[in-house]
């Protein structure tokens, strides 16, 4: 699998990212491990988490993630071999509570959360921390400094901003310079092929889209990242109905586009999909959840299909 560097040190990450939110909670760890054991042995590297996955579900308490994942390694002698990310920002404050009642992004807070996250991962780092949201109620300062310090200590490699905008980012890389902490080299927020209505661009539940400014500014800022989550629309684009912020012209004329593609690849359409997003100039990175085997190995040659240029403007310009 091709890999692209992120990052100041130049990481070599997967073009495809593992999202294991619902691995040890929803999959269970027969599926869980062999999910991950195929997604080595096809090359990526490349693995996300979250200090809640997936508290939501019955019984759930956030840790489940993390854990498996834990076992994972400890079976398998491979930590060395994964780029981990994990974030902050999203736990519930307290047993039962839910997305309102999530944790602060305070320094004392993310050291604390990091602390926790690499005793269920059985690690004594991460590659990559991210801030899960944007916490305008916590000074910023105190939320670059909590970053900064897992930096210093040697417990995460580079940081991140996860359902933010690109002028946030902007301010906190700021604050970081200003402070001469780390910054963050990559963003994460939801983005696919198709578009939401305009007014859905802003925050939706607590998932911040993708806009073209955020895709601008990993363009013209070197060693950033967009890993791109919800890029199949779980699912939707072959098995599920759309939700509503897709219901608008726009979207029957990009999927009249994208099965035009399909045809003339021969390749379904969650890979030609995969592909448009890996085809962007800004360094796009698709961040895909799987429930089998199979759905992995379509994934994975979804990243290295290739459109050739008409393809990828066609399917761009499709209103």
């Amino acid at each position: 699998m091709e890999r692209i560097a992120l990052g100041p040190d130049g990481v070599g990450v997967s073009r495809l990212c593992l999202g294991a939110m619902a691995l040890g909670g929803v999959q269970d760890e027969a599926t869980s491990f062999a999910i991950l054991d195929r997604f080595l042995e096809l090359g990526g590297n490349f693995i996300d988490t979250a200090n809640c996955y997936m508290f939501w579900i019955e019984g759930g308490t956030g840790d489940e993630s993390e854990l498996l994942l834990g076992r994972w390694f400890a079976a398998r002698g491979n930590r060395d071999e994964v780029v981990l990310a994990t974030k902050a920002g999203r736990r519930p404050s307290f047993p039962g509570g839910g997305l309102e009642h999530s944790e602060p992004l305070s320094r004392e807070r993310i050291g604390a959360a990091l602390d926790e996250s690499l005793a269920r991962l059985g690690t004594d780092r991460v590659d990559l921390f991210w801030a899960h949201r944007d916490d305008r109620e916590t000074p910023l300062e105190s939320t670059v400094a909590g970053f900064d310090d897992a930096v210093r200590a040697g417990k995460a490699r580079m940081v991140g901003a996860s359902n933010h905008t690109a002028w946030r980012v902007e301010r906190a890389r700021s604050a970081a310079a200003a402070a001469g902490a780390a910054a963050y080299t990559a963003m994460q927020n939801r983005y696919s092929y198709l578009k939401p209505r305009p007014e859905a661009v802003l925050p939706e539940g607590g998932h911040v889209h993708a806009s073209p400014e955020d895709l601008d500014y990993v363009a013209q800022t070197p060693g950033t990242a967009l890993l791109a989550y919800s890029s199949l629309l779980s699912g939707a684009y072959v098995k599920k109905p759309l939700g509503e912020h897709y219901a608008h012209p726009g979207t029957d004329a990009r999927l009249r586009v994208l099965d035009e593609v399909c045809a003339e690849t021969g390749a379904t359409r969650n890979q030609v999909v995969l592909a448009w997003l890996a085809g962007h100039d800004a360094p796009v990175i698709p961040l895909v959840g799987v429930s089998s085997v199979a759905q992995l190995e379509e994934a994975a040659a979804g990243v290295a299909l290739k459109l050739d240029p008409e393809q990828w403007r066609r399917m761009s310009a499709a209103a």
